[in-house]
């Protein structure tokens, strides 16, 4: 299910807490899209995908820890990759990976972001750096694996 409201009139930092508190009780995604609403005012359009189980539980959220008056809900259609986990032994230590899987071919692999910055910081490195070695190692190994 989505969730949606326009917001116009909410103090900007009550955002991060309710995105916070909709993946604690089960949202799949929270989003913000900044909109221009009517009489020309910007806003805010806030999404929330959940499943349909988490849908009453994330609608009184919405509904009582924004400003929003009411919500729009649709239904909507998902394709997600068979995802996995796995740490990869690299020259800055042991990290996690996140791999995306289609007919049972890695297709999507990303380390995971908290430990890039980990490593940046720790070695005096440029983010981007550190993202570009470990997606190239994490490369590298899949294909050795699939030569085999």
């Amino acid at each position: 299910m989505m969730l949606e409201a326009n917001i116009d009139d909410m103090n900007p930092e009550i955002y991060g807490y309710v995105m916070e508190k909709a993946f604690k009780l089960g949202a799949l995604d929270v989003f913000m899209t900044p909109i221009i609403m009517k009489k020309n005012r910007p806003g805010i359009k806030l999404s929330v995908l959940c499943e349909q189980e988490k849908q009453e539980e994330l609608e009184k959220l919405v509904l009582t820890e924004t400003t929003t008056l009411g919500l729009r809900k649709y239904e909507v259609d998902r394709t997600i990759l068979k995802r996995q986990s796995v740490k990869l032994k690299t020259k800055y230590g042991v990290v996690s990976m996140k791999l995306g899987y289609m007919g049972g071919k890695p297709v999507k692999l990303a380390p995971e972001f908290e430990e890039c910055r980990e490593i940046a910081e720790g070695f005096g490195i440029p983010i981007p750096q550190v993202y570009e070695d470990l997606v190239y190692a994490a490369k590298k190994y899949f294909e050795a694996i699939q030569e085999k």
